[in-house]
Order: structure tokens, then C-alpha cells, then sequence
């Protein structure tokens, strides 16, 4: 596919023209790849275009790329994923963090700055929601839970890895093994529908779909975090923060209002779409 001789530059230029039908950003994909193959920073590709790659170099980053060629996560080939600057391993068991979730980080952190929480994450996956507000607030007390034990393992690897000591991560079906209760809860859980002609399309098919699909037109878990979550807020009430769908606010905004919540509003995603629906309970 590459011949040799080849430098840094021409290697990402060809391998780029490559997936132009295949990826929306196939020149970070392929710098992504050679930075993986080459173990050197993305700074290193700038500053040495004319490097030549190694026979070795770039018959692996060959094997690599074929897999992206593919269509497999660019994410799952090198096992790692940036949210909210931090590096967060990935796996097969959970979902590849979006930085349209980070979103729902922000609106947390600019709502409740001054306030010392007790935060509740649903469906963590790689920890991602959870590790981020725990690095930008380390008086928070944070729990994040997850059904599926690869993604607690993974999860709980990825705390070490940041170095934060403010969160428990650990095994539980939404809420079956939640103790006590919560300021803030938050989650992303899975809320495509069934019959979606995406689920056979681009990345997400190589997701786990149980973190992707819900029954209902994508409502059922929605629907059950909306209910029970009024009972893990603390007696003065909580907030609880939920993506969704960009299809899904108005009927999310909804599902808050018949359960009792507050005022629910709905916060746009970096493509402007619906994205992040959130309200207040008050017990």
C-alpha cells in the first residue's frame, strides 16, 4: 500500500487521500496512527516532516491502517481517547467518549461552582463524565457506576491513570447498587432507537451496542433514570443532568415535567444540536 522510502509528511499525505471517503478527519487520523507507531508526540510530526519511517514503522502502521480503512474507531485501534484533556483508555466493553459530552461536563462545572457535591454518574463507561469533574473539582465526593464489569475494570484503570483519589467506581445496573444520596446526578445512557439505519453505519458499529440502543424509541432508559432518580436526591433536592439524542429534547423535556422536575431545559452540543436536557428535583 506504502512504498519505501517514505517520510512523516508523505506517509500522512498519502494515507489522508486514503481515507478521504472513509473518515471526516483522516489527516488527525493518520497523525493519530503514526504518533501511536512512532511513539513521539504530535509535535514531533511537525518538526520532523523529512523523517524517514523504519521498514518496521511502517509495516505496522500499514497493519493499522488497513484496520481504519475498515472503518474500525481510529479510538479501539490505539486504545485511547482524549476527553477533557485527559487520556482515557478505551475498549471494546464501552463506548468511545465524544467530545459533545463534554458538553454536559461544562454545564455542571458552570452551574454549581462554589457548591462542595455529592455526584452520582449512571452508565460511566470509561469514566469519562466522572474523571473529568473530578479533575476540575477535587472536594467533590463522585460515584460512578456501570452494568458491565469490563467497563468498572477499565473505568477504575483510567482513575488511576489520572491520579484522582475523588471518585468510587464500581459495579451497578443503574441504580441496584446505589447507597445514599446525591446533589447532582448525571448520565449518557444508551438512547438510540432500535430500528436507527446509523447503528449500521461509521463507528458505531463496532460499539457495544447495549451502550447505544434502548427500546422505546430509545426512551426506556431515559425513562428510568428520570423516575428513579427522585429517590437518590438528597432531602433538599438535586439536579439531574442527561444526554440524549438531538431528536429526543422536547420529549425528554417531557418525561422531567410528568415526573415532577423543575423547569427542565435543553443545552446545545458543539454541532448545535439539542443535546444535554437538565432539571432540578425538589423532594
Amino acid at each position: 500500500m506504502f512504498n519505501a522510502p517514505i517520510t512523516v509528511k508523505q506517509l500522512i499525505g498519502q494515507a489522508s487521500q486514503l481515507l478521504n471517503d472513509k473518515s471526516d478527519s483522516q489527516q488527525l487520523d493518520c497523525q493519530i496512527l503514526l504518533c501511536y507507531v512512532l511513539a513521539k508526540p504530535k509535535s514531533y510530526l511537525l518538526t520532523w516532516p523529512d523523517a524517514e519511517l523504519t521498514s518496521e514503522q511502517l509495516a505496522t502502521f500499514s497493519r493499522l491502517f488497513e484496520r481504519r480503512l475498515a472503518g474500525e474507531p481510529i479510538a479501539y485501534i490505539v486504545g485511547e481517547q482524549e476527553f477533557w484533556s485527559l487520556p482515557l483508555k478505551v475498549s471494546s466493553a464501552t463506548l468511545i467518549p465524544r467530545p459533545d459530552t463534554e458538553t454536559l461536563v461544562e454545564l455542571v462545572l458552570n452551574h454549581h461552582q462554589a457548591e462542595v457535591l455529592n455526584v452520582l454518574d449512571l452508565g460511566t463507561g470509561t469514566g469519562a463524565i466522572a474523571l473529568a469533574l473530578a479533575s476540575e473539582q477535587s472536594q467533590w465526593q463522585i460515584e460512578a457506576v456501570d452494568f458491565n464489569c469490563d467497563a468498572v475494570a477499565l473505568a477504575n484503570e483510567n482513575k488511576i491513570n489520572n491520579d484522582l483519589t475523588n471518585v468510587e467506581i464500581y459495579q451497578s445496573d443503574w441504580f441496584s447498587n446505589v447507597n445514599g444520596t446525591f446533589d447532582v446526578i448525571v448520565s449518557n445512557p444508551p438512547y438510540i432507537d432500535e430500528q436507527d439505519p446509523h447503528l449500521s453505519q461509521g463507528d458505531v458499529r463496532y460499539e457495544p451496542s447495549s451502550a447505544l440502543v434502548a427500546p422505546e424509541q430509545g426512551l426506556k432508559d431515559l425513562r428510568h433514570i428520570i423516575d428513579n432518580a427522585r429517590k437518590y436526591f438528597k432531602a433538599t433536592g438535586g439536579w439531574l443532568y442527561l444526554e440524549h439524542g438531538y431528536d429526543q429534547a422536547e420529549q425528554v423535556r417531557a418525561l422531567l415535567k410528568a415526573y415532577g422536575y423543575q423547569a427542565p431545559k435543553t443545552q446545545k452540543d458543539l454541532g448545535d444540536n439539542p443535546r444535554i436536557t437538565y432539571a432540578s428535583f425538589l423532594a
